[in-house]
């Protein structure tokens, strides 16, 4: 590959980070904070069930189907211009999503919202891929980038309640404006990226538009065979195009590595059972339990608060046993939690609820930090934003579909499929590498 412009080397290590942090934030902020206020969202709007699951998965499929782009894109022009490009947009799109005057229009906005999202998510890691090479110190500083998102999430439910009943829905978008504003003025600071001269790859881009688009519609609208069809056509296309083009975005020979197929599986697995998990719950604490946003909001809290802290105590953790402990025993710890959530109904006491959440973002939170830090470490500097977007994308179609078929066959089966996938992704995290390598 050519380098087309060498990185300034004008500032340390410490501002890209502080960028990429800000940046994890506002990507997580309003999407836990929107998932309390989507009943009252319903109400307004008079939507559905799968109106509200398209509230939803519109981010989340427009996320991991630019993602696969975003992460060559960010190569190519250079991540620091790739995320700068990418949070004024998502700033842009969260006021609309706040001035949205109907459902179609929100549902428009969410998606140039996941849009933007793809763009920043691949490129602030890369950033902290590229400021940090030594693998010990990268391990650590994607702990602190992965606490960014953690400390949106925890806050999420509860700013989401609090904002929802007293400003309304729509300050849930509007609160991104000053957090967008400041991670750009914080971008000014930071030295530039490398570019790299990475072709595009539109038609692949297309088909995995189409086919996740397709897939997720499919099973929303209540498994519909066209839908599905379309989904495999576009996705068999994906292939061939992926396996013939010179420069594809999703490289398959990728996949021949173990460590690359075991960590997009695993992470795929993770944020299926997380995203299915809080957005049915979400529905349950409202049209079962009768809760406002703010109290569903708030039994989410004790759930939430302790991901930044597993995001910590993961990377401590790797750094003596190795990753593979960190990702095995928090999917186990989650799974575990998501068993005994089988046995809530009404009767249950919201407090035990809670308690029972707990163990779900303290295993999860150990998990996501080292698997993000072992593909990393597996894939050259140069490379870090296509790698970024490969697991990322797989991470956000994981989520998609969770909503979509937990939404559709409730709490408890989907509980029993999540908990099945764990297991078995355990099981799968002790072929990853003994060690951290240096990439």
């Amino acid at each position: 590959m050519t380098t087309l412009a060498p990185p300034h080397q004008t500032a340390g290590p410490k501002p890209v980070l502080a960028t990429a942090f800000l940046g994890i934030f506002l990507i997580n902020l309003d999407s836990m904070a929107m998932n309390v206020a989507l009943p009252r969202i319903g109400l307004e709007f008079g939507g559905s069930t799968a109106a509200l699951q398209w509230i939803v998965d519109a981010y989340l499929v427009m996320f991991a189907a630019l993602l696969l782009s975003a992460g060559a894109l960010s190569d190519r022009v250079g991540a620091s211009r790739a995320f700068g490009a990418g949070a004024a947009v998502f700033t842009f799109a969260s006021v609309a999503c706040g001035l949205a005057p109907g459902l179609g229009e929100l549902i428009g906005a969410r998606l140039l919202q996941g849009g933007a999202a793809a763009i920043m998510l691949p490129s602030s890691l890369a950033l902290v891929r590229q400021a940090f090479p030594d693998a010990v110190a990268r391990a650590r500083a994607i702990a602190l980038w992965t606490v960014g998102g953690a400390l949106a999430i925890a806050a999420g439910p509860l700013a989401g309640g609090v904002l929802t009943g007293t400003l309304g829905w729509r300050a849930i978008f509007f609160v991104n404006l000053p957090v967008g504003v400041a991670t750009l003025l914080v971008l000014a600071r930071t030295p530039r990226s490398p570019r790299v001269a990475r072709p595009l790859d539109p038609l692949g881009q297309v088909t995995a538009i189409v086919a996740l688009v397709a897939l997720t519609f499919g099973v929303i609208d209540g498994v519909q065979p066209v839908a599905l069809g379309v989904a495999v056509v576009a996705a068999v296309a994906f292939v061939l195009v992926e396996s013939r083009v010179a420069a594809p975005m999703m490289p398959l020979g990728l996949f021949r590595s173990r460590t690359v197929t075991l960590s997009v599986v695993i992470g795929f697995v993770v944020n299926a059972a997380f995203y299915g998990l809080v957005f049915v719950l979400s529905l349950y604490f409202h049209d079962r339990l009768g809760l406002s946003a703010m109290a569903a909001g708030l039994v989410f809290v004790p759930m939430t608060a302790v991901v930044a802290v597993a995001n910590l105590v993961s990377a401590r953790v790797a750094a003596r046993f190795g990753p593979r402990l960190p990702i095995a025993a928090g999917q186990l710890i989650c799974a575990a939690a998501m068993a005994a959530l089988l046995w809530v109904d009404e009767g249950t006491a919201l407090p035990v609820i809670a308690v029972l959440l707990v163990p779900i973002g303290f295993g999860l939170g150990c998990a996501v930090p080292s698997l993000t830090a072992v593909l990393m470490g597996h894939i050259a500097a140069d490379r870090a934003g296509m790698a970024a977007g490969v697991l990322n994308s797989f991470r956000q179609t994981g989520g998609a579909l969770a909503v979509a078929v937990f939404g559709a066959v409730g709490l408890r089966a989907g509980l029993g499929a999540a908990v099945v996938m764990l297991v078995a992704a355990s099981a799968a995290a002790w072929l990853l590498p003994r060690r951290f390598t240096a990439g």
